[in-house]
């Protein structure tokens, strides 16, 4: 059993993963914390907790939630996240962050495209990137975990046979993405109004987005080599899931090659990873409420076009966090999540 504690539970990643972890046989909810007016119950928070947990939650104490706690999530907004690691892991406390604050290997890249200084760089190091599917050994050594970004998450399973096999041209990656409402974070903005949403569909952040460099950064390691994609997200009106659609032109290695069966035998042994049969696409209703992610592909002569489907609120964010924290704490890797 573990005692985890909480920073940013207020948020939708931070409800998610409050409701995943009191389902969970090996966790024990020991603090709850967040930006709030005043110290209340969660369940005066959240009224779907009541009779369930009645932990009050109150604003960030490293000090309270360190003595309580063995593990701790952050989900908190990026760039703020820095301020509480340092403290945390001082004290010997594993932490996994939802944020982006440890995810990139260039500092000069997350500060480049989160428009702040980092104040941490010494812990930079220290983060393991979260996608269990790339990285499971590190992830069961290590006491602080960089949970992926929601679109990286898509596209880089999307993309991971391709790079690793070299089966594509590196300068070809196209990823059309779209994302849920959620994937934005609960907050109060004109944008994210619903009669600004509903029946409505766009692109934004072309060519700027901050998930493009992190998406390059694994798919390049992948590789072997600096491979820079074109990534364009664009905003559906629902409340949560992504679907990635990417396009590349075959490489000379792909000649006579199944991609289908590469990507079967890549991903033959991962608990979250479905590959669909020829023809056979995924869709969102497929996977939203589930920490999977769906992958269909087609191929013809010279190009490949691979579709990936997530939850971007659970193996997007918090369902992954939770696949790390079982594979740190040497529990079942679906513990909780299925």
């Amino acid at each position: 059993m573990i005692n985890a504690g909480l920073i940013g539970v207020t948020g939708y990643a931070g409800e998610e993963l409050l409701s995943i972890l009191l389902k969970h046989p090996q966790v024990r909810i020991s603090d709850l914390s967040a930006k709030i007016d005043k110290e209340q119950s969660i369940a005066a928070l959240f009224p779907k907790f009541k009779n369930r947990l009645e932990l009050v939650c109150h604003n960030p104490d490293l000090n309270k939630t360190s003595s309580s706690c063995d593990l701790v999530f952050l989900a908190l907004p990026h760039t703020v996240s820095m301020n509480f690691v340092p403290g945390l892991l001082k004290k010997g406390v594993k932490v996994i962050d939802l944020s982006a604050d440890y995810r990139f290997s260039d500092v000069k890249v997350y500060e480049k495209f989160y428009g702040v200084k980092h104040n941490d760089r010494a812990n930079l190091a220290k983060a393991v990137y979260g996608l269990p599917e790339l990285y499971r050994i590190k992830i069961k050594k290590a006491d602080f975990i960089a949970n992926p970004g929601c679109y990286p998450t898509a596209s880089i399973l999307g993309l991971a046979p391709l790079a690793a096999f070299d089966l594509v041209e590196r300068d070809s990656i196209i990823i059309d993405a779209k994302s849920g409402v959620t994937g934005a974070g609960r907050k109060i903005a004109e944008g994210f109004l619903f009669s600004e949403i509903n029946e409505d569909f766009k692109a934004y952040k072309v060519g700027v987005h901050q998930h493009a460099p992190e998406i390059d950064q694994e798919i390049s390691k992948l590789a072997g080599k600096n491979v820079k994609t074109t990534f364009v997200p664009h905003l559906l009106p629902l409340n949560r899931g992504i679907l990635a659609t990417i396009y590349a032109n075959k490489s000379k290695k792909a000649k006579n090659k199944n991609i289908i069966d590469i990507y079967k035998k890549f991903y033959k042994s991962e608990p979250f990873v479905r590959v669909k049969e020829a023809a056979d696409y995924p869709r969102v209703k497929d996977v939203v409420f589930t920490n999977f992610c769906d992958i269909g592909i087609k191929e013809d002569e010279d190009k490949v076009i691979v579709i990936s489907a997530i939850d971007n609120l659970l193996k997007g964010a918090s369902g992954q966090a939770v696949q790390n924290m079982n594979i740190m704490c040497d529990y079942p890797e679906t513990m909780g999540l299925v």
